[in-house]
């Protein structure tokens, strides 16, 4: 199963949308994050784990790759954490809205599923209204 949600990244003073496509197929429980993450970012595996067990939601289970695109553009800081979450458990089924496919989501999860701030929105804002 695949499922895509958008977030950007800011380069500089400016931001590209970023595809963060999720996908499920069986096997041994395992995450894989490609896509030219920085630390922060890969660190978001367990951040949104936590945040999707400590909401009631069910994790699914197998082996997980998180695809964010475009490949050639270094994502970094911790903004990408709502939408890995949201396309996981878009992908798992549990939730689906067509509002998704136009919609740019940016936020750092805590451990117990609350949506922290970040910073740098502006030019997110402004690519996204493009």
């Amino acid at each position: 199963m695949l499922a895509r949600v958008f977030c950007a990244s800011t380069v500089g003073v400016d931001a590209r949308i970023i595809d963060v496509e999720t996908h499920h197929t069986n096997g041994m429980p395992k995450f894989f994050l490609v896509g030219l993450p920085d630390r922060a970012v890969s660190e978001s595996r367990d951040r949104v784990e936590a945040a999707i067990r400590n909401t009631g939601s069910y994790y699914p289970l197998g082996r997980l790759t998180v695809n964010l695109a475009p490949a050639d553009l270094p994502k970094e800081g911790n903004a990408f954490d709502l939408p890995i979450a949201i396309g996981l458990l878009r992908m798992s089924g549990q939730i689906y809205t067509e509002k998704l496919e136009e919609t740019v989501m940016l936020g750092e999860l805590s451990l117990d599923g609350k949506i922290r701030p970040i910073k740098g929105v502006l030019p997110v804002a402004v690519e996204a209204k493009k």
